[in-house]
């Protein structure tokens, strides 16, 4: 089982291309369901069943485990089985019978129209006295909300991913797929800013090719993405408590809530499925029933 499994991370890492964490939690899964089937006597991939996978299934809810962990999981199970089949190191997939609990889908937080716009307000204000820092967090909180890209997405740019010109960046997403996502004017100039009175300030001999760059140089951290986030949202009255992926769901919100169609939204996020895209509806949804109870007098 152990040899198995090493070839199914080699698999992900060099057929899938898939990132460093995503390799983790899957094979992390993977081991935990093999060692509940060697404790019910199970020592080859082979003669794994239904019956064994369910029972492991079964053990992470009464651990108490959300729903959606325990989903998670159990897609995990369905693609590591369905590839031990095709690589021989089972006669069937056993997983392709395996359902999972339909995951509750919160409806992400985001900010309102003009709460984004005092996010954005306010660290120009804190920019003006023109430390490289202050400029840097403007720029990172313009291009986070003006694209919808990811915090990791973010930090993996290099200068020349951004077309000044097209009003364009090229981002490298998920499963290494690259995709072009336009920005509006006030990016553009925080970007402009930040290229010319920023960036210069505080590169090294190690910066490299990195757009944004942390204090002492190197490439932005997303841990540090996160905090500017979260410390920025203090100066917001009301504002709930996001980080940079609610600043990517508040950019989704508002194109919807604009008039974008949805497959254009799953475009510029880079989701791989429609269905990701479509809790965006629901969120817009949420807002109109809120309006509608609180203006129709006879909601």
């Amino acid at each position: 089982m152990a040899r198995v499994l090493a070839d199914y991370e080699r698999h992900l890492v060099g057929e899938r291309d898939l990132t460093p964490h995503t390799v983790r939690a899957y094979t992390g899964d993977i081991a935990a369901m093999l060692e509940h089937a060697a404790r019910l006597g199970h020592h080859d991939v082979g003669t794994l069943d239904l019956r064994t996978l369910r029972s492991w299934l079964a053990s992470q809810q009464t651990r108490g485990r959300a729903r959606t962990t325990v989903a998670r999981r159990a897609t995990a199970v369905r693609v590591f089985t369905a590839w031990a089949h095709r690589a021989g190191h089972a006669p069937a997939d056993p997983g392709a019978g395996l359902g999972s609990p339909k995951a509750h889908r919160p409806l992400p937080p985001a900010l309102r129209v003009d709460e984004a716009r005092a996010l954005l307000e306010a660290a120009a204000t804190r920019s003006d006295d023109g430390s490289p820092v202050g400029i840097r967090d403007a720029a990172v909180l313009e291009l986070l909300y003006a694209t919808g890209i990811r915090v990791g997405e973010l930090c993996g740019l290099d200068v020349d991913d951004v077309d000044h010109e097209r009003r364009v960046v090229r981002v490298l997403g998920k499963g290494r797929k690259e995709r072009t996502v336009p920005f509006g004017r006030p990016a553009e100039q925080a970007l402009e800013r930040w290229a010319a009175a920023g960036r210069p300030m505080l590169v090294v001999d190690g910066s490299g090719p990195a757009l944004f760059l942390g204090a002492r140089g190197g490439r932005l951290d997303p841990r540090a993405v996160r905090r500017l986030v979260h410390a920025r949202l203090v100066d917001v009255p009301g504002a709930p408590d996001l980080g940079p992926h609610g600043l990517r769901h508040t950019a989704a919100t508002h194109l919807l809530e604009g008039g974008a169609d949805l497959r254009s939204v799953q475009e510029l996020l880079g989701h791989a499925s429609l269905a990701t895209t479509q809790i965006y509806t629901h969120v817009t949804t949420d807002r109109l029933r809120k309006a509608y109870r609180q203006a129709h007098p006879r909601a």
